[in-house]
């Protein structure tokens, strides 16, 4: 990669983010393996001078994952003003892949501190709140599917919105095989999932994304969320309206989409 054309194509993509324009899509070698991906979304990143809230799993499903032949999914940053309540209202373009139902859970800020690997054991004296959440997705680029995880990971990680319902105590639950569903209000779309279906489970792909932040030694030094993945795949938006997701537990979440 050379230095000059990544921090033009850097500098055009953190434009874009910031002030919600569309651009040419980004070269194919930039985007196409997810290693490399990753180094342009981390440079990217490194320019937001916004506030982190927390962070994202991407790539979650499964199936999607052999179809491209990808070996893990993989992570970026959710900035604070991206970062909405239940039922406020969400601006789309033709760059919109959709919208995905998703676990989030709030991790202590303490977890900064560990030094060790986070294991299904011990993760759970890092969680102190879970809830539902809608994340819609998309580009800042024109371009439309998904063809590698890097095209997701390297514009932000796809991230437009995220809705977060009301946060619930962490509890000990059956959270690898909860129900869910998300319909449009508006019309007859309904689309049913389970939790299942993220990256074996939402406790799982929040064992990924920990772990990863302690690779990259990052540190927020404040309590933060982290969005494990859908559980309803990438859902269409085939109308505006009121999306409604419901995790069987959880909670409800809502997001009016115009």
């Amino acid at each position: 990669m050379k230095k000059k054309t990544l921090e033009i194509l850097s500098n055009r993509l953190v434009d874009a983010f910031l002030k919600n324009k569309i651009i040419s899509p980004l070269p194919l070698k930039y985007t196409k393996r997810l290693i490399n991906a990753d180094k342009f979304r981390k440079l990217c990143e490194s320019k937001i001078k916004v506030e982190v809230i927390g962070f994202k799993a991407g790539g979650t499903g499964i199936p999607v994952m052999k179809k491209l032949k990808e070996k893990e999914p993989f992570y970026a940053s959710v900035y604070k003003r991206n970062f909405l309540k239940s039922g406020k209202k969400v601006k789309i373009n033709k760059s919109t892949l959709g919208i995905e139902l998703e676990v989030f859970y709030l991790i202590k800020k303490e977890f900064f501190k560990f030094k060790g690997k986070v294991t299904k054991v011990n993760i759970r004296k890092f969680i102190t709140h879970m809830g539902p959440c809608i994340e819609v997705v998309g580009y800042r680029q024109r371009k439309k599917g998904i063809k590698s995880f890097g095209d997701l990971c390297s514009d932000f990680g796809a991230n437009v919105k995220f809705l977060v319902g009301k946060k619930i105590k962490f509890k000990k639950i059956n959270i690898q095989n909860l129900k869910t569903n998300i319909r449009n209000k508006n019309n007859s779309q309904i689309v049913d999932g389970n939790t299942k279906s993220v990256y074996i489970n939402p406790i799982n792909s929040l064992k990924f994304v920990l772990n990863k932040l302690i690779k990259d030694k990052i540190n927020l030094n404040k309590n933060f969320y982290v969005f494990t993945g859908s559980t309803v795949g990438v859902v269409p938006i085939n109308s505006k309206g009121t999306f409604i997701g419901n995790i069987q537990k959880l909670g409800s979440v809502k997001a009016r989409i115009n």
